[in-house]
């Protein structure tokens, strides 16, 4: 790709994360929403590869029906209030739609069907931005609408997003497809706290993206898009290796890695609010998570190509 193109295709990516994050009118929000769509669309398909344009398409109709949905409920709910203003969204209807729309923009289950298969037709740099970068600014929208939105639905689509997130990855060998399910895994464990702990969200959701851009890079330095190709990467880089050992640990959430405290502070506030059942439920799926992981790890330090 030209690179004039790309340079404007990245601008127009933080232009579009930034009008979400700095607007309060919906119709702003819903603008830089559309421009990170329409910017990222080029770079998916750059590889001109049947399967990156199949994902292309696929991920274009779902951020499509998304901001039609968004759109809807914003309208739905200016004419019902008379109010634009993000914040004002008092309609419980429209703040209903809205959650539904934003889940979808960022693959919470069960709107995540489209996450997976669009990350496995992409390459791991567009796939990196779709995973980290693209998550920033329905985030932005959710912090916002936090105090509006049902606590018991956000509860549902947590637990739903880390059940699925933890039994999706277990059988799969293509390390995007691993990232994906556990994107949806770790975007369960944000959405769920969303409503009592809107703080620990945001650390949850800064933690996931450092770890999440390391492991692709990771992926990218070895040149590797299934568990088989990793075997041999602890004897041509032990460094880098256990690098990556050290990051999927702390993807996984084993202590005393850092990905193992957002996840103790999420199990300690939902006890707090007496939320046990959903508290043992999240912690017995971030096993499953574990595991897939460990056996990554297996596979990246301990055994090699034949």
């Amino acid at each position: 790709m030209n690179p004039i193109v790309s340079t404007i295709l990245i601008s127009s990516l933080g232009l579009g994360t930034t009008l979400t994050f700095i607007g309060s009118h919906w119709l702003l929000v819903w603008m830089g929403l559309e421009i990170n769509t329409l910017a990222i669309i080029p770079l998916m398909m750059r590889q001109h590869h049947p399967r990156a344009v199949e994902a292309t398409t696929k991920y274009f109709i779902t951020q499509a029906t998304a901001s039609a949905l968004l759109l809807f409920a914003s309208i739905t709910n200016a004419w019902t209030s008379g109010e634009w203003s993000l914040t004002e969204m008092i309609n419980p209807t429209s703040a209903t739609l809205a959650l539904t729309a934003l889940a979808l923009k960022i693959g919470l289950a069960p709107l995540h069907f489209w996450l997976p298969e669009v990350l496995q037709g992409l390459d791991l740099t567009t796939g990196l931005i779709l995973s980290t970068w693209q998550k920033l600014a329905p985030f932005a929208i959710l912090l916002q609408l936090h105090p509006l939105l049902n606590p018991n639905l956000l509860l549902s689509l947590g637990i739903l997003s880390t059940i699925i997130g933890g039994w999706g990855g277990l059988n799969q060998t293509q390390l995007r497809k691993i990232l994906a399910y556990s994107s949806i895994a770790n975007l369960g464990w944000m959405i769920t706290i969303l409503h009592y702990a809107p703080n620990l969200t945001l650390l949850n959701l800064i933690l996931y993206i450092i770890m999440t851009l390391t492991t692709f890079l990771l992926f990218k330095t070895f040149n590797s898009t299934k568990i088989n190709s990793i075997a041999s990467s602890s004897t041509k880089s032990p460094l880098l290796s256990i690098i990556t050992l050290l990051t999927l640990l702390s993807l996984g959430g084993l202590p005393p890695l850092s990905g193992f405290m957002p996840k103790w502070l999420i199990l300690q506030e939902l006890t707090k609010q007496s939320l046990f059942i959903p508290a043992t439920i999240m912690a017995l799926m971030a096993l499953l998570s574990l595991f897939f992981y460990l056996r990554l790890c297996y596979t990246t330090t301990l055994t090699m190509n034949p």
